[in-house]
């Protein structure tokens, strides 16, 4: 028998120590021969793993999660209801928060979502009431703690002509959220105590404004701006149209939007 081919078929087992009398030629044979053959091997061991890792590998169960998240299918049906439901009440606190207490009655989680559409949907209809009552409900649950809620919140207090319920609402926002009050709050209060006829509120919210360093938008600054003229302090009036005013305006000049230098003054 040739030895190379000996050496060959045992090549897969420890390698014996060369014989003296092996010539050099078959040494080069016996050597190619092993490297195919471990090569072969562990192609056979690398491909056999990458299929085990293949089919163990997990795949995230997406279901066990869904209880974590706030549900928001049927939201919209769910906010129609409560409107029609809140609708139909009388204008009676209990009577009304008993109602929407069996309306998330058999809720896993407090219907967030359905509950802030109920609200939009009652602000478009001016149903002003029902909005204030269904805000309070809310924030009684300890939900729907937001700008948003407060904004809305604020708004119905004016329109009901609540100013006392709106200060006091006010007063809590200022002393919890006082660094994250945006601009349209304070815009939102300013108008409050425009529409009633309270211009010391006016000038102690824009205090307020200026204090946390908030600048006002344009409408913030000519209401801001009347309220000293009616108070007779014309040199504020005049302070305050002179530093916040923009330095320029847009005017409509030949059917085109013409950009202008703006005269700060009392009566522009």
């Amino acid at each position: 028998m040739n030895p190379g081919a000996v050496y060959a078929i045992s090549s897969s087992m420890v390698m014996p120590a060369r014989p003296n009398w092996l010539p050099p030629s078959h040494i080069s044979t016996i050597s190619s021969c092993e490297f195919r053959i471990r090569c072969s091997i562990s192609g056979r061991v690398d491909s056999g793993a990458d299929q085990s890792r293949k089919i163990t590998k997990k795949v995230k169960n997406r279901d066990q999660q869904l209880w974590k998240k706030r549900d928001s299918a049927g939201s919209g049906t769910k906010a129609l209801n409560l409107v029609r439901i809140v609708s139909e009440l009388p204008n009676e606190k209990e009577a009304v928060y008993g109602a929407l207490d069996k309306w998330t009655a058999w809720e896993t989680e407090f219907p967030l979502i359905a509950a802030a559409k109920a609200l939009q949907i009652l602000r478009k209809k001016a149903q002003w009431q029902r909005v204030i009552q269904v805000a309070k409900w809310m924030l009684s649950k300890g939900q729907g703690d937001t700008m948003g809620t407060y904004d809305t919140l604020l708004l119905a207090f004016d329109m009901d002509g609540r100013v006392d319920e709106a200060e006091t609402l006010w007063g809590m926002v200022l002393h919890i959220h006082q660094r994250s009050i945006p601009k349209r709050l304070f815009a939102r209060m300013i108008s409050l105590y425009d529409h009633h006829d309270k211009q010391n509120g006016m000038i102690e919210v824009f205090a307020d404004m200026e204090e946390l360093g908030i600048r006002p938008d344009e409408d913030t600054v000519r209401k801001v701006a009347r309220a000293f003229k009616m108070l007779g302090d014309k040199e504020k009036q005049k302070l305050v149209l002179q530093r916040y005013l923009p330095d320029w305006k847009y005017i409509h000049f030949n059917g085109e939007r013409v950009r202008v230098r703006r005269n700060k003054c009392p009566g522009d």
